[in-house]
């Protein structure tokens, strides 16, 4: 039998069509494939998770649904919500009149249906009450990343590592996207089949023709779509904000590993105090935006803190998480959560 890392080599490079040099072969990567930790594989999954801030005005929830059909009342009036297009209907008339209560009352028993896809019946206004309560114990949960749908079917290349066997998959809804990569395991590569198409919150398709062009898109919706900016924060208050730690860095490969330990603390005077054990550095950061989007630069002395000098541009942001990526001749990325 051949030695894995060969035969790896071999196989995606004839199945999955890639493009390997020497120094990414010593990394056991192949142009094109990602694994269930790589960063795309998260934003996809997030992309086709279940839609469910369209119905916040009758729910309060990002992280669940009221399943169709069902009726509220509002202002004494019954309101069927059989369709999506049905929410309007429930906006106009809380927007009527000035003088009212404005209060949406849902008729139990409901189905609600969480972002995961997993299904629940609610029996009364108190189990409904309970159950967003409990979500908004989390509202640092990274949601689905709105107005990009794809459109399916669209077929994976498979390689799984434990047992040399590859394979393909069609998947032909967002469900079954979401549980593809739900499903994923530690040994197991995939790649999609480009073009994709895509549809954009705007209604505009486009063909995604590589994961750099997806991964722009995904940025692009995250960015312009406005039911992915719910809450808008202020960045440089949210990062001076506590103290942060490297969840992934990934540099031509995850070197997360070399961070693990560092604590983070980014000071109001433009210095971050970079601590691990009775080791402590001093940097500095600063932050600006360039043509609407907005770079982070890191700048430390010290070899290994050094590597970190990159010119990032942040990706996406919350309370608890920041994303940051830097797009050369390779694509690196560096995550700070919230300790």
């Amino acid at each position: 039998m051949l030695p894995f890392q060969k035969y790896l080599s071999i196989v995606l490079v004839l199945f999955l069509f890639g493009c390997q040099s020497d120094s990414e072969e010593q990394n056991d990567y192949v142009q094109g494939t990602v694994t269930s930790t790589s960063p795309l594989t998260t934003y996809l999954q997030r992309v086709a998770m279940v839609p469910t801030v369209q119905d916040n005005v009758i729910d309060g929830s990002t992280y669940c649904t009221i399943k169709l059909p069902y009726t509220v009342t509002v202002n004494s009036a019954t309101i069927a919500v059989n369709t999506t297009a049905d929410y309007q209907k429930v906006v106009d008339n809380i927007k009527a009149n000035n003088y009212d209560d404005d209060i949406v009352r849902i008729t139990f028993p409901v189905t609600m249906v969480y972002y995961n896809y997993i299904q629940k019946v609610i029996p009364n206004e108190t189990d409904f009450k309970d159950l967003i309560d409990y979500w908004n114990m989390y509202p640092d949960l990274l949601s689905k990343i709105n107005g990009l749908n794809i459109n399916y079917p669209i077929t994976i290349n498979t390689y799984n590592s434990a047992n040399q066997i590859a394979g393909s998959v069609s998947i032909a809804s967002d469900q079954a996207f979401f549980n593809f990569i739900k499903n994923l395991n530690a040994s197991q590569y995939i790649a999609l089949q480009y073009p994709i198409s895509v549809t954009d919150y705007n209604n505009q398709t486009k063909s995604i023709t590589n994961n750099l062009d997806f991964e722009n898109a995904i940025k692009y919706a995250i960015d312009y779509c406005p039911e992915n900016n719910i809450t808008p924060l202020d960045f440089t208050a949210t990062l001076t904000s506590g103290s942060w730690e490297i969840p992934y860095y990934f540099a031509d490969s995850d070197k997360t590993a070399s961070y693990s330990g560092y604590s983070f603390v980014f000071k109001n005077d433009y210095s971050v105090v970079a601590t691990k054990g009775a080791v402590t550095e001093t940097g500095q950061w600063q932050s600006t935006v360039q043509y609407g989007v907005r770079e982070v630069q890191l700048m430390f002395s010290s070899p290994e803190l050094s590597k970190l000098n990159t010119n990032w541009k942040l990706f996406e942001f919350n309370n608890s998480l920041i994303r940051l990526r830097n797009v050369g001749t390779g694509t690196s990325y560096l995550y700070f959560e919230k300790k």
